[in-house]
């Protein structure tokens, strides 16, 4: 139990006097330390986790988080195969689509984009691209008998309506690299679609170099006669999915390649989580740095106060009274420090995309170029584990700091500091 009069005199050496004034610096600039690493550690993770959690809810939310396909023969029953799929728990959603690499020709240019054929219907339940159409709607993807004519009608990511600058119901033509044998050699298989909705899903990649078309134009365009290229599968839980992954193969069989998420992103995911945890390890190197401070004014507080201590032990102070002061001491600074940065750290990370953009307009510079970044926007995601960890590091390098000085000032022999 703390004594009012341990609390009175550790109070009394936080507070400044004219004697003490270089000491009191350092105690300032430690706390200032203190915050400063919490406020970084918290800024940091956050963003880390925002990033991994965007990432990863993204990509699946375009891709699926397992991926079925033949080995090596056409797709053909795959409706059947969905259907037996669809009945394992833990298996939300199965989708069947084509996915193959093409050329887009629009007046003149070409851009080479990744196509994604897939059922009018089953992309209106894809939430990442239904909720985040631009212009058009939906309701104009797909194929329609129009004056006698059937047409078909496509979406496309915002990036690349920009950079085409196509507009909806704008008329574009897809080259794939599958041709037709003719007289004159093999010509590539072309067919002409209608821009009828432009997304926007934030991932930078996406945005400017997918296109979503009919499944049935897909078929034809691709050569895949009433077949497709995989089934994309959706669970219930996208860190679950390696016994997702098993389930399905055990219901299907060994005729299928099931490839997940954590195999086609492996390396992606393992870099996020190794930069991660090493910017944990190198920011909390600052918070060691400011204890260090705090374990440097303490030794000169005890060396300042040494007739103090000496007064105080002939007046019937303890060891542990003695003690117990300069933790107190210590731990204040770094106690307040630990508070104010993670109030500050908290507070940044929770509104970092405001003071992206602020920044922005400020200096008129792009904080955050989505060509490298990947992600349009600067993401954040608070874990108050993490933050428990952080505070919990930082009182225990501050508590740390406290012994030594602590230990050397209750050893002082009072004798001998009276007559220095």
């Amino acid at each position: 139990m703390i004594s009012k009069f341990e609390r009175f005199i550790a109070h009394r050496y936080l507070r400044s006097s004219k004697q003490e004034g270089f000491i009191s610096v350092i105690a300032w600039f430690s706390l200032i330390g203190i915050a400063l690493g919490v406020a970084t550690l918290i800024i940091v993770m956050s963003v880390m986790n925002g990033f991994r959690e965007e990432l990863l809810g993204r990509i699946i939310g375009l891709n699926g988080h397992m991926s079925v396909m033949t080995k090596g023969v056409p797709f053909t029953d795959y409706d059947k195969i969905a259907d037996e799929v669809k009945k394992i728990p833990g298996i939300t959603a199965v989708y069947p689509v084509i996915e193959r690499q093409a050329m887009v020709l629009y007046k003149n240019q070409a851009r080479g984009v990744a196509v994604h054929g897939i059922k009018p219907d089953d992309l209106k339940q894809r939430k990442m691209v239904a909720d985040n159409i631009r212009e058009g709607a939906l309701t104009s993807f797909g194929a329609f008998d129009r004056e006698g004519e059937k047409t078909y009608w496509g979406a496309i990511g915002r990036r690349l309506a920009d950079t085409l600058a196509l507009k909806v119901g704008d008329k574009l033509t897809l080259v794939s690299p599958e041709g037709n044998a003719s007289a004159f050699g093999t010509l590539p298989m072309q067919k002409s679609f209608y821009v009828g909705a432009i997304f926007e899903v934030g991932l930078n990649d996406y945005d400017k170099g997918v296109v979503f078309i009919p499944l049935e134009s897909a078929q034809t365009l691709f050569k895949f006669p009433e077949s497709i290229s995989n089934l994309e599968v959706f669970v219930d839980n996208a860190d679950a999915v390696a016994a997702r992954n098993f389930s399905v193969k055990a219901t299907i069989g060994d005729a299928f390649h099931i490839y997940d998420w954590q195999n086609a992103n492996n390396s992606l995911f393992n870099a996020v989580q190794v930069e991660r945890n090493v910017m944990f390890i190198i920011l909390t190197l600052l918070v060691l740095i400011a204890a260090f401070n705090i374990l440097s004014s303490l030794i000169m507080l005890v060396k300042d106060k040494t007739r103090d201590i000496a007064i105080m032990r002939t007046m019937g102070a303890t060891q542990k009274n003695i003690t117990t002061i300069f933790m107190i001491t210590g731990a204040s600074i770094g106690l307040v420090g630990t508070l104010v940065g993670v109030v500050g750290g908290l507070a940044f990370a929770l509104n970092i995309e405001r003071i992206r953009e602020f920044l922005q307009k400020l200096t008129g510079t792009e904080l955050f170029n989505a060509e490298i970044y990947f992600l349009t926007q600067l993401p954040s995601k608070v874990d108050m584990v993490e933050v428990m960890v952080i505070v919990v590091v930082a009182l225990l390098l501050t508590f740390l700091s406290t012994l030594y000085p602590s230990w050397r000032a209750a050893k002082l022999d009072p004798v001998e500091a009276l007559r220095q």
